[in-house]
């Protein structure tokens, strides 16, 4: 696995979200996104 550069896409993953659905990256395609991730709750990061 390779570090992407800025502006590159991200590959398409799908995530359980906080309510319990599913949600894929694709189904945001064209919208703005950021993706922020943190080593573990309530740890320091």
């Amino acid at each position: 696995m390779t570090m992407p550069t800025v502006g590159q896409l991200a590959p398409d993953f799908s995530a359980i979200t906080d309510d319990g659905s599913t949600l894929e990256l694709k189904s945001l395609r064209g919208a703005t996104v950021v993706l922020f991730f943190y080593p573990k709750d309530d740890t320091g990061g």
